[in-house]
């Protein structure tokens, strides 16, 4: 237990010391991280008080409170734009904000936290969360940047169960299943092999509600956390609500995004103070729990169940139309939603008539494998474009797509549904076309490559050409949307930086930076001018003044003065992958610095480039301030490690001296800016 400590009488007025802590964290990366920590540290030295400040970026906790170090202080200042466990601070005085105020207003914080309540532990954490996020955003509630990180938030936690699920599935039916008379697979009861089906349908069964659970936590954190996840299995269990198909994933989604958004307004009414103990555990999650549950089986399924009945009786008007055009129907239904009742509409329309009118669900397991088979072809087209997570999503998507188990695709639809869905959907719409052209039949309620290597598939030839067609649609089509918007460059932009005549190899030393340079040759640049940050910066990553005049030009720019060295390889990728990193949150730090960077293979080798821009960039800073000295960090995903988090704390910590800034932007000429840029250690 920690003792209970409020202010000292006449701190900071009478000028007694104060033993301060701190905590500072942003949920990108550790640039912000760091300028808050410094700025609260300069403001505690100027102030005549000592702290201590923990930073938990990207690279991981720093400098970490000890229970110590806890007992024996006077105030504790959070500031930070993710979730920071408070309940180590019960009996502290505590104030929470967002990373901003940590950079810009330190003196205030210090002067705040000696009247800031006291901290009450688990149930004062989590009743105070709103207010944290209105000071600064503590949770991913606010604006689309706070949209898209809780949306990921959710897609992030599910993909092990999508993966896990879908691959114990597939190999269930690969090692265990028996071929059937009729084509298709079957797994005995009781035996081994069911069991592991089974593990896998239950993986595959939760993976609905922990994306709703995880969305609605990062909104309103952990009270929010089993509405969220309630609310998902009723999304997608439409017996719950009439219908013969859950919601599927998109209905997740929304009860991720209710759930979290539920618990934030609960939050804000005013209880009595003997019942604030109880909210987060008991009041909280029951009333969101109830509302959002009956709110989806009264009001949100009954028009759920209501599409699914009229779709149904669409389909069996189209029997009688030409077969291209059910196939494609199909197609976009079987695409769409992975699951959803627009998806389940069309599967159990096909397998309802495959005795009958086998032609039908033909076309339906042409479609099925194309979203997962296309997303994973998209992640080996341009691995630039998506993350690590996402490039192993892909192969094991590939691999479910094999076995029709369209769910693999879910991840990244639920990431970018905008540009995932519709690519799904006409690969989906082109592999069904041609399925019904060629009147491929399929014998079993199944779809996939499997059913026609187990010869439930008459038309073989044709129905893999549909498949394969359709896939690479798919592919082609998420590359494409996933470019739009991030390709544009501004065109006037110059060409790239004069390759200057000193050496580009990179230094293979250790990351540190050398403290004593060797002396140089006469009438060489030398080797601390030449090559800075490892030698990751050199004369050649350098430009004297930045020709765009906005943020994705900018960029773009950036990344071609890195193309100089040779070490890109993909220079459309680095650019998606830093745009992509901007989607996350701004690199605009403020103090008229911007540090865009990237982990991604479309580089060869870790490679930082520096330019200057006169009029300055727009680019989201939190001081308004455009960004007038930037920065490019680009690594490798597999060199990447901590190599960019300790580039971007190298360059975060001596980009806070004012000083520095000036002299970099007054210094004359590349020599002169490498000289100034010789000075980050």
């Amino acid at each position: 237990m920690t003792s209970p400590a409020g202010a000292p009488e006449g701190a900071g007025a009478s000028g007694q010391r104060l033993r301060l802590l701190a905590v500072t964290a942003c949920p990108t990366g550790i640039a912000h991280t760091y300028m808050a920590a410094e700025k609260l540290v300069q403001a505690a030295q100027a102030l005549g008080h000592d702290i201590k400040v923990e930073t938990q970026g990207s690279i991981g906790a720093e400098n970490v409170l000890t229970d110590n170090d806890v007992r024996q202080a006077d105030g504790v200042i959070i500031a930070a734009d993710k979730d920071v466990d408070r309940s180590r601070f019960a009996g502290k005085r505590v104030v929470v904000v967002g990373v901003a105020e940590g950079i810009h207003h330190p003196e205030r914080l210090i002067e705040r936290v000696q009247s800031a309540p006291v901290q009450q532990g688990e149930a004062g954490a989590a009743a105070s969360s709103a207010t944290a996020g209105q000071a600064g955003g503590g949770r991913a509630g606010g604006g689309r940047g706070g949209t898209y990180k809780a949306l990921m938030n959710g897609v992030s936690y599910m993909i092990p169960f999508v993966v896990v699920g879908g691959l114990l599935i597939a190999v269930s039916l690969a090692l265990g299943g028996h071929p059937q008379a009729s084509g298709g697979l079957v797994i005995p009861d009781g035996s081994f092999w069911k069991h592991v089906n089974d593990i896998g349908v239950i993986g595959f069964t939760l993976m609905v509600p922990v994306l709703s659970g995880y969305i609605a936590y990062a909104i309103g954190d952990r009270p929010a956390l089993v509405p969220g996840m309630i609310g998902g299995w009723i999304a997608n269990t439409g017996a719950l609500y009439g219908s013969k198909s859950g919601a599927g994933f998109i209905g997740a989604i929304v009860t991720g995004f209710l759930a979290g958004y539920l618990v934030l307004w609960i939050k804000t009414i005013r209880v009595p103070k003997f019942v604030r103990p109880i909210m987060p555990i008991i009041v909280i999650p029951v009333l969101a729990t109830s509302a959002l549950g009956l709110f989806f089986i009264y009001v949100l399924g009954r028009p759920i169940a209501w599409l699914f009945e009229h779709l149904t009786s669409w389909l069996a008007g189209l029997t009688g139309a030409s077969a291209a055009l059910l196939g494609i129907v199909l197609g976009l239904m079987i695409a769409f939603d992975m699951g959803g009742p627009v998806n389940k509409t069309a599967f159990l329309f096909g397998a309802g008539l495959v005795s009958k009118n086998p032609e039908i669900m033909g076309m339906c397991a042409a479609a099925i494998p194309v979203p997962p088979l296309g997303q994973g072809l998209a992640t080996l087209l341009r691995p630039g474009m998506f993350t690590d997570q996402e490039r192993e999503t892909g192969l094991a998507a590939l691999f479910m797509g094999f076995f029709g188990i369209t769910e693999g695709a879910i991840p990244f639809a639920a990431a970018r549904p905008a540009r995932v869905i519709p690519a799904n959907m006409a690969g989906g719409a082109v592999a069904g076309a041609i399925a019904g052209i060629a009147a491929v039949k399929d014998s079993v309620p199944h779809g996939g490559p499997i059913v026609a290597v187990l010869g439930a598939v008459s038309g073989v030839p044709m129905f893999l050409v549909a498949i394969t067609v359709g896939a690479v649609v798919t592919g082609l089509t998420t590359v494409t949307l996933m470019s739009v918007g991030r390709a544009r460059t501004a065109t006037g932009a110059a060409a790239p930086a004069t390759v200057a005549s000193a050496p580009a190899t990179v230094v293979s030393a250790p990351v540190t930076v050398a403290s004593v340079p060797a002396p140089a040759p006469a009438g060489a640049v030398p080797e601390a001018r030449s090559r800075v940050l490892s030698g990751y910066l050199t004369e050649r990553t350098v430009k004297q003044e930045l020709a765009a005049g906005e943020k994705e030009a900018a960029i773009r720019e950036m990344a071609e003065l890195l193309a100089a060295t040779g070490k890109v390889r993909d220079l459309d990728g680095l650019v998606a992958a830093a745009l992509a990193r901007e989607e996350l949150g701004t690199t605009g730090l403020g103090e008229e610095i911007a540090i865009p960077h990237a982990k991604t293979d479309a580089v060869t080798e870790p490679v930082v480039g520096f330019a200057r821009s006169g009029e300055g960039v727009e680019w989201g800073a939190l001081d308004g301030a455009k960004a007038r000295l930037i920065f490019m960090i680009a690594v490798p995903e597999e060199a990447a490690g901590d190599e960019h988090l300790r580039i971007l704390a190298l360059l975060a910590r001596k980009l806070l001296d004012a000083g520095f800034r000036g002299r970099l932007l007054g210094a004359g000429g590349v020599a002169g800016t490498m000289r100034v840029l010789g000075e980050i250690r």
